[in-house]
């Protein structure tokens, strides 16, 4: 197909360590193909608004390779909810009228479920009034909250270093006879994804006693005996609870009352309730651990398997874009774990804009609240190989 016009690219969301990376691969590619001009929108759809871009040529090839070794999102991000065009249409005026300016007919938003509507609103605001233009969503969250989709881009690296960040705190805490309790609180409104990750510290002997999903409903009680139960016997504890866990009734066990643009809660602090809960009841001594922004901005700390598929999802946008595709995201497929193979697809935006998909019920253990051997088999190949089994001298000499 015919080359008709411009690029532009925009990052959105929470940045994750390789969201750069992604947008490197659509960078490189597209000069490839013969693209004469490569634009980046200055903290996502604001930027676009704003006739705020970024012409990419004043960079050098070198400079873009650097995209690669850039935590955070480079060109900058943004949370920005747009309304829907048949109630509030002005928007999207300020959108096309830059899409005109800069002649851009390939547009790609890189993000994650909340971006994802965006991109999908913008795609349906063109198409209705005939502007050509082919509008793709390339995937990012470290939350592995998408649907449709195998995993995403981030996931593997930040999952990586929450299992490596559990396996040094799980082995600090057994230099001393009597420990604390150590309650670490990782990411995660909706899913649980990143929290069951810590469970891979297992492979060293040195994985948390207790592992709470927001997929499992939180009963207080129980926690407390279950603290009880684990410390009697060992002297120590070490737990990972995501942020997002819920009681009976639905209710976040720790949130603000104030929301983002989206109507989300802001979240944080539960370990620090916990724990503040464990004190008051059990009379033991702890520490909350937020793992907070290093679970995605933990560069060095990388998976070499997550960075390859997102340089990949940016290269196959773009590809698929020349080639006459709009409306969709970039997906990935699992075809084998025996032999870790990932196929490049697409799906629907309008099948993945707003959806959320939650650890299934047979990779949790419920009643030892661990997860099973099904996450195990999905999980290792996203984290690569680098996935090395350090620190268990340390299990063997100290764990009884």
């Amino acid at each position: 197909m015919e080359i008709i016009g411009n690029v532009l690219y925009g990052q959105s969301g929470g940045p994750t360590s390789v969201i750069n990376s992604s947008a490197f691969g659509l960078i490189e590619e597209a000069y490839k193909l013969g693209i004469k001009k490569v634009y980046a929108a200055r903290y996502g759809i604001d930027g676009i608004i704003n006739d705020d871009l970024i012409d990419l040529s004043i960079f050098s090839e070198n400079e873009l390779k650097e995209l690669k070794t850039i935590p955070g999102a480079s060109f900058g991000s943004v949370r920005y909810k747009l309304p829907e065009y048949e109630k509030d249409c002005s928007p999207f005026e300020e959108i096309l009228k830059t899409f005109k300016k800069y002649n851009i007919r390939y547009f790609f938003y890189n993000g994650g479920n909340d971006s994802m509507d965006t991109c999908y609103k913008i795609d349906r605001f063109l198409k209705t009034i005939n502007y050509q233009c082919y509008v793709i969503g390339i995937p990012k969250t470290i939350d592995n909250d998408l649907v449709e989709i195998d995993h995403t881009p981030g996931y593997g690296s930040a999952a990586k270093y929450v299992k490596d960040t559990v396996e040094e705190i799980v082995s600090d805490n057994l230099s001393y006879r009597n420990a604390k309790v150590n309650i670490i609180e990782i990411m995660g409104r909706s899913a649980g994804w990143l929290a069951a990750s810590s469970a891979l510290a297992h492979l060293s002997g040195l994985g948390p006693d207790l592992i709470y999903l927001p997929e499992t409903t939180f009963y207080i009680d129980d926690f407390i005996k279950n603290v009880k139960n684990i410390y009697d016997k060992n002297k120590r504890i070490n737990i990972v609870v995501s942020e997002g866990i819920k009681d009976k009734n639905n209710n976040f066990i720790s949130a603000s009352q104030k929301q983002d643009i989206f109507g989300h809660n802001n979240l944080g602090g539960v370990g620090q309730y916990l724990l503040g809960y464990v004190e008051e009841k059990l009379h033991l001594s702890g520490r909350a651990i937020e793992l907070s922004i290093p679970q995605r901005a933990a560069i060095h700390d990388i998976s070499k398997v997550d960075q390859k598929e997102a340089i990949l999802c940016g290269r196959y946008a773009i590809r698929k874009a020349i080639n006459g595709t709009s409306g969709v995201m970039i997906s990935m497929k699992r075809s084998s774990n025996d032999r870790y193979k990932i196929s490049y697809v697409t799906s629907s935006l309008e099948k993945v804009a707003n959806g959320v998909k939650l650890v299934p019920s047979f990779m949790i253990d419920e009643k030892n609240h661990q997860m099973t051997k099904e996450f195990f088999t999905y999980i290792c190949p996203i984290v690569g190989a680098e996935n090395k089994v350090h620190l268990k001298i340390n299990s063997k000499i100290l764990k009884k």
